[in-house]
Protein backbone atom coordinates (compact mmCIF):
# COMPACT_ATOMS: atom_id res chain seq x y z
CA UNK A 1 0.00 0.00 0.00
CA UNK A 2 1.23 3.48 -0.87
CA UNK A 3 1.75 5.81 2.08
CA UNK A 4 1.39 9.58 1.63
CA UNK A 5 1.89 12.21 4.34
CA UNK A 6 0.31 15.66 4.08
CA UNK A 7 1.91 18.48 6.10
CA UNK A 8 -0.43 21.47 6.40
CA UNK A 9 0.10 24.72 8.26
CA UNK A 10 -3.38 26.20 8.61
CA UNK A 11 -7.06 25.43 9.01
CA UNK A 12 -7.81 26.22 5.36
CA UNK A 13 -4.74 24.25 4.34
CA UNK A 14 -6.09 21.21 6.21
CA UNK A 15 -9.34 21.52 4.24
CA UNK A 16 -7.34 21.72 0.99
CA UNK A 17 -5.30 18.62 1.94
CA UNK A 18 -8.54 16.78 2.71
CA UNK A 19 -9.98 17.77 -0.67
CA UNK A 20 -6.94 16.40 -2.49
CA UNK A 21 -7.12 13.25 -0.38
CA UNK A 22 -10.75 12.77 -1.40
CA UNK A 23 -9.63 12.74 -5.05
CA UNK A 24 -6.98 10.15 -4.18
CA UNK A 25 -9.56 8.02 -2.41
CA UNK A 26 -11.62 7.97 -5.60
CA UNK A 27 -8.82 7.38 -8.07
CA UNK A 28 -6.11 5.34 -6.37
CA UNK A 29 -5.54 1.71 -7.34
CA UNK A 30 -4.03 0.21 -5.25
CA UNK A 31 -5.40 2.13 -2.23
CA UNK A 32 -3.31 4.81 -0.54
CA UNK A 33 -2.77 5.30 3.19
CA UNK A 34 -3.25 9.02 3.79
CA UNK A 35 -1.94 10.76 6.92
CA UNK A 36 -1.92 14.42 7.99
CA UNK A 37 0.44 16.30 10.28
CA UNK A 38 -1.39 19.52 11.18
CA UNK A 39 1.26 22.13 11.99
CA UNK A 40 -1.54 24.52 13.02
CA UNK A 41 -4.66 23.55 14.96
CA UNK A 42 -5.89 20.05 15.74
CA UNK A 43 -6.70 18.84 12.23
CA UNK A 44 -10.48 19.36 12.44
CA UNK A 45 -12.24 18.65 9.14
CA UNK A 46 -9.38 16.51 7.81
CA UNK A 47 -11.37 13.42 6.71
CA UNK A 48 -10.49 11.18 4.87
CA UNK A 49 -7.00 11.89 6.20
CA UNK A 50 -5.83 10.26 9.44
CA UNK A 51 -4.57 13.03 11.75
CA UNK A 52 -1.35 11.96 13.43
CA UNK A 53 1.68 13.45 15.17
CA UNK A 54 2.05 16.34 17.63
CA UNK A 55 -0.61 19.03 17.32
CA UNK A 56 -2.13 21.76 19.44
CA UNK A 57 -4.29 24.84 18.99
CA UNK A 58 -2.35 28.07 19.40
CA UNK A 59 -3.85 31.48 20.29
CA UNK A 60 -2.90 33.01 16.92
CA UNK A 61 -4.45 30.18 14.89
CA UNK A 62 -1.36 30.43 12.69
CA UNK A 63 -1.70 34.16 11.90
CA UNK A 64 1.81 35.25 12.90
CA UNK A 65 3.12 36.73 9.64
CA UNK A 66 3.63 40.35 8.65
CA UNK A 67 5.48 41.23 11.87
CA UNK A 68 2.58 40.26 14.14
CA UNK A 69 4.82 40.18 17.21
CA UNK A 70 1.96 40.17 19.71
CA UNK A 71 0.37 37.05 18.22
CA UNK A 72 3.71 35.24 18.10
CA UNK A 73 4.41 36.19 21.72
CA UNK A 74 1.11 34.66 22.81
CA UNK A 75 1.97 31.48 20.92
CA UNK A 76 5.36 31.32 22.64
CA UNK A 77 3.69 31.57 26.05
CA UNK A 78 1.26 28.83 25.00
CA UNK A 79 4.11 26.41 24.24
CA UNK A 80 4.87 26.96 20.55
CA UNK A 81 8.56 26.11 20.89
CA UNK A 82 7.76 22.78 22.55
CA UNK A 83 5.23 22.01 19.82
CA UNK A 84 7.68 23.04 17.08
CA UNK A 85 10.42 20.84 18.56
CA UNK A 86 8.06 17.89 18.82
CA UNK A 87 6.92 18.30 15.21
CA UNK A 88 10.50 18.55 13.94
CA UNK A 89 11.46 15.40 15.87
CA UNK A 90 8.40 13.55 14.58
CA UNK A 91 9.16 14.43 10.95
CA UNK A 92 12.78 13.34 11.26
CA UNK A 93 11.65 10.06 12.80
CA UNK A 94 9.23 9.56 9.88
CA UNK A 95 12.06 9.18 7.35
CA UNK A 96 11.51 6.10 5.25
CA UNK A 97 7.91 5.66 6.44
CA UNK A 98 6.24 7.39 3.46
CA UNK A 99 6.48 7.15 -0.32
CA UNK A 100 5.67 10.85 -0.76
CA UNK A 101 5.17 13.97 1.37
CA UNK A 102 2.81 16.74 0.28
CA UNK A 103 3.37 20.17 1.85
CA UNK A 104 0.24 22.35 1.78
CA UNK A 105 0.58 26.01 2.69
CA UNK A 106 3.69 28.15 2.47
CA UNK A 107 7.45 27.79 2.64
CA UNK A 108 7.28 26.98 6.37
CA UNK A 109 5.23 23.86 5.66
CA UNK A 110 7.61 22.89 2.86
CA UNK A 111 10.72 23.40 5.00
CA UNK A 112 9.37 21.07 7.67
CA UNK A 113 8.09 18.53 5.13
CA UNK A 114 11.59 18.30 3.64
CA UNK A 115 12.84 16.99 7.00
CA UNK A 116 11.37 13.59 6.01
CA UNK A 117 14.01 13.38 3.27
CA UNK A 118 11.70 11.77 0.80
CA UNK A 119 10.26 13.06 -2.45
CA UNK A 120 8.11 16.08 -1.66
CA UNK A 121 5.35 17.83 -3.59
CA UNK A 122 4.34 21.41 -2.78
CA UNK A 123 0.87 22.95 -2.95
CA UNK A 124 1.22 26.70 -2.37
CA UNK A 125 -1.91 28.29 -0.94
CA UNK A 126 -0.74 31.55 0.61
CA UNK A 127 1.52 33.39 -1.81
CA UNK A 128 0.45 35.09 -5.05
CA UNK A 129 1.79 37.90 -7.18
CA UNK A 130 -1.50 39.64 -6.33
CA UNK A 131 -0.42 39.76 -2.67
CA UNK A 132 3.28 38.98 -2.28
CA UNK A 133 5.54 37.04 -4.63
CA UNK A 134 7.74 34.17 -3.49
CA UNK A 135 11.08 35.58 -2.33
CA UNK A 136 14.60 34.31 -3.08
CA UNK A 137 14.85 32.01 -0.04
CA UNK A 138 11.40 30.59 -0.73
CA UNK A 139 12.34 29.88 -4.33
CA UNK A 140 15.39 27.91 -3.13
CA UNK A 141 13.08 25.73 -1.03
CA UNK A 142 10.56 25.32 -3.85
CA UNK A 143 13.25 23.98 -6.20
CA UNK A 144 13.69 21.02 -3.81
CA UNK A 145 10.12 19.85 -4.45
CA UNK A 146 9.49 17.37 -7.27
CA UNK A 147 6.31 19.21 -8.36
CA UNK A 148 5.17 22.73 -7.45
CA UNK A 149 1.54 23.81 -7.65
CA UNK A 150 0.52 27.43 -7.01
CA UNK A 151 -2.83 29.14 -6.90
CA UNK A 152 -2.87 31.19 -10.13
CA UNK A 153 -1.29 31.29 -13.57
CA UNK A 154 0.34 34.69 -13.00
CA UNK A 155 2.21 33.39 -9.95
CA UNK A 156 3.29 30.26 -11.84
CA UNK A 157 4.60 32.39 -14.72
CA UNK A 158 6.60 34.60 -12.32
CA UNK A 159 8.17 31.53 -10.71
CA UNK A 160 9.02 29.95 -14.06
CA UNK A 161 10.74 33.21 -15.04
CA UNK A 162 12.88 32.70 -11.91
CA UNK A 163 13.69 29.10 -12.97
CA UNK A 164 11.19 27.46 -10.60
CA UNK A 165 9.04 24.96 -12.58
CA UNK A 166 5.70 25.90 -11.07
CA UNK A 167 2.28 24.78 -12.35
CA UNK A 168 -1.21 26.22 -11.95
CA UNK A 169 -3.71 23.67 -13.31
CA UNK A 170 -6.52 25.03 -11.13
CA UNK A 171 -7.06 26.56 -7.71
CA UNK A 172 -7.80 23.87 -5.10
CA UNK A 173 -9.68 26.45 -2.99
CA UNK A 174 -12.26 26.62 -5.80
CA UNK A 175 -12.71 22.85 -5.48
CA UNK A 176 -13.60 23.18 -1.80
CA UNK A 177 -17.08 24.50 -2.59
CA UNK A 178 -18.98 21.28 -3.03
CA UNK A 179 -22.46 21.23 -4.55
CA UNK A 180 -24.98 21.09 -1.70
CA UNK A 181 -28.70 20.78 -2.34
CA UNK A 182 -29.70 21.65 1.23
CA UNK A 183 -32.48 24.24 1.12
CA UNK A 184 -31.57 27.24 3.26
CA UNK A 185 -33.56 30.51 3.00
CA UNK A 186 -32.63 32.17 -0.30
CA UNK A 187 -31.72 35.84 -0.40
CA UNK A 188 -29.93 35.55 2.95
CA UNK A 189 -26.72 37.15 4.16
CA UNK A 190 -23.97 34.63 4.85
CA UNK A 191 -21.93 35.16 8.02
CA UNK A 192 -18.43 33.63 8.11
CA UNK A 193 -16.69 34.19 11.46
CA UNK A 194 -13.78 31.91 10.56
CA UNK A 195 -12.30 28.72 11.98
CA UNK A 196 -9.82 29.98 14.58
CA UNK A 197 -10.33 30.66 18.28
CA UNK A 198 -11.00 34.31 17.46
CA UNK A 199 -14.13 33.23 15.56
CA UNK A 200 -16.22 33.24 18.76
CA UNK A 201 -15.57 36.95 19.33
CA UNK A 202 -15.67 37.73 15.61
CA UNK A 203 -19.07 36.06 15.33
CA UNK A 204 -20.49 38.49 17.88
CA UNK A 205 -18.92 41.45 16.08
CA UNK A 206 -20.41 40.37 12.76
CA UNK A 207 -23.81 39.65 14.31
CA UNK A 208 -23.98 43.17 15.75
CA UNK A 209 -23.71 44.68 12.27
CA UNK A 210 -26.36 42.26 10.96
CA UNK A 211 -28.67 43.21 13.84
CA UNK A 212 -28.20 46.90 13.04
CA UNK A 213 -29.16 46.06 9.45
CA UNK A 214 -32.66 45.06 10.61
CA UNK A 215 -34.28 48.54 10.49
CA UNK A 216 -32.66 49.23 7.10
CA UNK A 217 -33.42 45.85 5.53
CA UNK A 218 -36.46 44.29 7.26
CA UNK A 219 -36.76 40.52 7.63
CA UNK A 220 -33.08 39.93 7.08
CA UNK A 221 -31.91 36.34 7.61
CA UNK A 222 -28.29 35.68 8.48
CA UNK A 223 -26.80 32.25 7.78
CA UNK A 224 -24.14 31.85 10.47
CA UNK A 225 -21.54 29.26 9.40
CA UNK A 226 -19.97 27.22 12.22
CA UNK A 227 -16.66 25.78 10.99
CA UNK A 228 -15.53 22.22 11.78
CA UNK A 229 -13.75 22.07 15.12
CA UNK A 230 -15.73 24.95 16.64
CA UNK A 231 -18.59 24.58 19.12
CA UNK A 232 -22.13 25.68 18.19
CA UNK A 233 -23.09 25.88 21.87
CA UNK A 234 -20.26 28.32 22.55
CA UNK A 235 -21.36 30.55 19.67
CA UNK A 236 -24.96 30.37 20.88
CA UNK A 237 -23.94 31.36 24.42
CA UNK A 238 -21.81 34.28 23.20
CA UNK A 239 -24.65 35.56 21.01
CA UNK A 240 -27.21 35.15 23.81
CA UNK A 241 -24.99 37.20 26.10
CA UNK A 242 -25.06 39.92 23.44
CA UNK A 243 -28.86 40.10 23.36
CA UNK A 244 -29.87 37.42 20.84
CA UNK A 245 -32.87 35.31 21.86
CA UNK A 246 -34.32 32.01 20.72
CA UNK A 247 -36.25 32.53 17.50
CA UNK A 248 -39.95 31.79 17.32
CA UNK A 249 -41.20 29.06 14.99
CA UNK A 250 -39.49 25.98 13.63
CA UNK A 251 -35.72 26.19 13.06
CA UNK A 252 -34.34 25.56 9.61
CA UNK A 253 -33.77 21.82 9.00
CA UNK A 254 -30.22 20.88 9.94
CA UNK A 255 -29.53 24.13 11.81
CA UNK A 256 -27.65 24.11 15.13
CA UNK A 257 -29.39 27.21 16.48
CA UNK A 258 -31.95 29.81 15.48
CA UNK A 259 -31.83 33.21 17.19
CA UNK A 260 -33.38 36.62 16.62
CA UNK A 261 -32.80 40.22 17.62
CA UNK A 262 -33.95 43.55 16.20
CA UNK A 263 -36.13 41.84 13.59
CA UNK A 264 -33.20 39.79 12.24
CA UNK A 265 -33.19 35.99 12.24
CA UNK A 266 -29.86 34.23 12.71
CA UNK A 267 -29.57 30.56 11.66
CA UNK A 268 -26.54 28.61 12.81
CA UNK A 269 -25.33 26.12 10.19
CA UNK A 270 -22.78 23.35 10.73
CA UNK A 271 -23.05 21.65 7.32
CA UNK A 272 -21.23 22.30 4.08
CA UNK A 273 -20.38 25.88 3.19
CA UNK A 274 -21.83 25.36 -0.29
CA UNK A 275 -25.37 25.44 1.12
CA UNK A 276 -24.73 28.83 2.74
CA UNK A 277 -23.17 30.29 -0.40
CA UNK A 278 -25.94 29.03 -2.66
CA UNK A 279 -28.55 30.79 -0.50
CA UNK A 280 -26.63 34.07 0.08
CA UNK A 281 -26.68 37.29 -1.91
CA UNK A 282 -23.43 38.24 -0.17
CA UNK A 283 -21.31 37.15 2.79
CA UNK A 284 -20.07 39.19 5.73
CA UNK A 285 -16.95 37.42 6.88
CA UNK A 286 -13.77 37.61 8.92
CA UNK A 287 -12.63 34.25 7.57
CA UNK A 288 -9.62 33.40 5.45
CA UNK A 289 -10.19 30.43 3.16
CA UNK A 290 -14.00 30.61 3.57
CA UNK A 291 -14.02 34.20 2.28
CA UNK A 292 -11.99 33.05 -0.70
CA UNK A 293 -14.40 30.15 -1.28
CA UNK A 294 -17.27 32.63 -1.37
CA UNK A 295 -15.44 34.74 -3.96
CA UNK A 296 -14.76 31.63 -6.05
CA UNK A 297 -18.48 30.82 -5.88
CA UNK A 298 -19.28 34.30 -7.24
CA UNK A 299 -20.69 35.61 -3.95
CA UNK A 300 -19.64 39.19 -3.01
CA UNK A 301 -17.50 39.32 0.14
CA UNK A 302 -17.78 42.04 2.81
CA UNK A 303 -15.36 42.33 5.74
CA UNK A 304 -14.35 44.82 8.40
CA UNK A 305 -11.75 47.39 7.45
CA UNK A 306 -9.08 48.95 9.64
CA UNK A 307 -9.83 49.91 13.20
CA UNK A 308 -10.48 46.52 14.79
CA UNK A 309 -7.92 44.15 16.35
CA UNK A 310 -4.44 44.56 14.91
CA UNK A 311 -4.56 41.05 13.42
CA UNK A 312 -7.43 42.17 11.17
CA UNK A 313 -5.57 45.07 9.59
CA UNK A 314 -2.69 43.20 7.96
CA UNK A 315 -4.69 40.11 7.09
CA UNK A 316 -7.58 42.03 5.54
CA UNK A 317 -5.09 44.17 3.61
CA UNK A 318 -3.65 40.96 2.20
CA UNK A 319 -7.10 39.58 1.34
CA UNK A 320 -8.11 42.86 -0.26
CA UNK A 321 -5.14 42.69 -2.63
CA UNK A 322 -5.85 39.04 -3.35
CA UNK A 323 -9.56 39.35 -4.12
CA UNK A 324 -9.57 42.84 -5.64
CA UNK A 325 -13.05 44.19 -6.39
CA UNK A 326 -14.66 41.01 -5.04
CA UNK A 327 -14.09 42.26 -1.47
CA UNK A 328 -15.70 45.37 0.05
CA UNK A 329 -14.48 46.70 3.42
CA UNK A 330 -16.96 48.30 5.82
CA UNK A 331 -16.67 49.86 9.30
CA UNK A 332 -17.01 47.57 12.31
CA UNK A 333 -19.19 50.03 14.24
CA UNK A 334 -22.66 48.43 13.96
CA UNK A 335 -24.65 51.43 12.69
CA UNK A 336 -21.98 52.63 10.26
CA UNK A 337 -21.27 49.09 9.06
CA UNK A 338 -24.97 48.35 8.59
CA UNK A 339 -25.46 51.54 6.58
CA UNK A 340 -22.59 50.65 4.24
CA UNK A 341 -23.85 47.08 3.98
CA UNK A 342 -27.42 48.14 3.18
CA UNK A 343 -26.18 50.49 0.47
CA UNK A 344 -24.16 47.70 -1.12
CA UNK A 345 -26.97 45.14 -0.94
CA UNK A 346 -29.28 47.59 -2.73
CA UNK A 347 -26.83 47.93 -5.63
CA UNK A 348 -27.44 44.86 -7.80
CA UNK A 349 -25.01 45.99 -10.51
CA UNK A 350 -22.20 46.38 -7.98
CA UNK A 351 -22.95 42.96 -6.49
CA UNK A 352 -22.82 41.43 -9.96
CA UNK A 353 -19.43 43.03 -10.67
CA UNK A 354 -18.07 41.80 -7.33
CA UNK A 355 -19.23 38.26 -8.04
CA UNK A 356 -17.60 38.24 -11.47
CA UNK A 357 -14.37 39.69 -10.04
CA UNK A 358 -14.23 36.92 -7.44
CA UNK A 359 -14.53 34.19 -10.04
CA UNK A 360 -11.77 35.81 -12.12
CA UNK A 361 -9.37 36.24 -9.21
CA UNK A 362 -9.89 32.76 -7.76
CA UNK A 363 -9.57 31.02 -11.11
CA UNK A 364 -10.79 27.69 -12.42
CA UNK A 365 -11.52 24.48 -10.50
CA UNK A 366 -9.65 21.24 -11.09
CA UNK A 367 -6.58 21.78 -8.94
CA UNK A 368 -7.39 18.98 -6.50
CA UNK A 369 -7.67 16.38 -9.26
CA UNK A 370 -4.45 17.62 -10.88
CA UNK A 371 -2.51 17.36 -7.61
CA UNK A 372 -3.96 13.90 -6.97
CA UNK A 373 -2.79 12.75 -10.42
CA UNK A 374 0.67 14.14 -9.71
CA UNK A 375 0.81 12.20 -6.43
CA UNK A 376 -0.11 8.96 -8.20
CA UNK A 377 2.38 9.64 -10.99
CA UNK A 378 5.16 10.29 -8.46
CA UNK A 379 4.42 7.09 -6.55
CA UNK A 380 3.86 4.87 -9.58
CA UNK A 381 5.54 1.56 -8.88
CA UNK A 382 6.14 2.32 -5.20
CA UNK A 383 3.43 -0.03 -3.95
Amino acid sequence: MLRVLFVANGHGETAIAARIAAELDRGANPPVALDLLALVGNGAGAGPLAVIGPRRRMPSGGLVAMGNVGAFSRDLRAGFLRLFGAQVAWLRAARGRYDLVVAVGDAYALALALLCRTQTLFVGTAKSVYVAPYGPFERVLLRRAIRIFVRDAETAAALRAARVPAEAPGNVIVDLVEADATALPSGSLGILPGSREAAYADGVRLARVVRALGPLRPQTTGLFSVAPGLEPARFRAALAADGWELAAGDPAPGSVFALESGGVRLIGWRGGLGAVLRASVAVLGQAGTANEQAAAFGVPVIAFGAGGPARDDWYRMRQRRLLGEALQLIPEAPEAGAAALAQLLADSERLSRMGAAGRRRMGAPGGAAAVARAILDATDGAA
